[in-house]
């Protein structure tokens, strides 16, 4: 279970993170903090304690817009740890998500918090911890058995999922969430070892964070300037780096 902080400068919406959090019966403990120094306070103690200790915290759950020390700040000192707590975002502001995820957020979650939205992001952090944690923890050998399928695990069992089932790939750190239409499935491999390794067999980079197989692309949009890709029912943004060569890759399969 996950030890967690949540941290946000207003008191209301902290009372009710905090309610929802010590509502999962995956969170073990959680605390609260008013603001980003006060946060790091906590998290100086918990990791002076160890993992193992009394004061360990597995889990931030971070708001942005604070006064003083904000959460972004907040997050770019927990990279310079050797063993930082994982890092949720928790914020009411849609336009930082990109600077997130650059920190390795594990997840961003848009204020009013849902409760069905927290538990997701919830999920995502016990999936890395118990990654992290775990010394079999699942990993892509440098020569593959069987390049057709990857093998991921699933509560102690060693499964082979079917790159050509696979419709999409998402960066989470040093992990790789592999989605298909019955599910998404957690690796420990970069984004950038997938991408090189499955170039042949049609995946493309369309974003940072977002590795798509071309077959499984439905349809290409374009609004004001924006470019995205439907992979069933799911929108994903093309950056613009990347624009180009998706267009001629679709062009050329067609």
């Amino acid at each position: 279970m996950l030890r967690a902080l949540a941290v946000d400068d207003e008191r209301p919406s902290l009372e009710e993170l905090l309610y929802l959090l010590n509502a999962d019966p995956r969170i073990g403990s959680a605390e609260g903090a008013g603001d980003a120094t006060e946060a790091l306070r906590r998290i100086n103690r918990a990791l002076e304690s160890g993992p193992g200790g009394p004061e360990a915290i597995d889990v931030v759950f971070l708001d942005i817009n604070m006064p003083g020390l904000d959460g972004l700040d907040l997050a770019r000192l927990l990279t310079g740890f050797a063993k930082p707590p994982l890092v949720v975002f928790v914020t009411a502001h849609e336009d930082f998500a990109v600077q997130a995820f650059d920190l390795k957020a594990v997840d961003y979650v848009l204020k009013p918090v849902r409760k069905e939205r927290l538990a997701e992001a919830v999920r995502r952090a016990v999936e890395l911890r118990a990654a992290e944690l775990r010394d079999t923890a699942p990993r892509i050998p440098v020569s593959e058995p069987d390049p057709d399928h990857i093998p991921v695990e699933l509560g102690g069992v060693t499964r082979f999922v079917s790159v050509d089932d696979i419709t999409h790939v998402e960066a989470q750190g040093d992990y790789a969430r592999l989605h298909t239409d019955k599910g998404s499935h957690l690796v420990r491999i970069p984004l950038s070892t997938l991408e090189e390794r499955w170039r042949s067999r049609g995946f493309v980079r369309i974003h940072r964070r977002h590795l798509v197989a071309l077959r499984h692309i439905g349809e290409l949009r374009l609004d004001a300037g924006t470019v995205s890709v439907m992979v069933g029912s799911e929108e994903l943004q093309v950056s613009r780096r990347h624009t180009r060569e998706l267009r001629d890759l679709l062009m050329r399969r067609s």
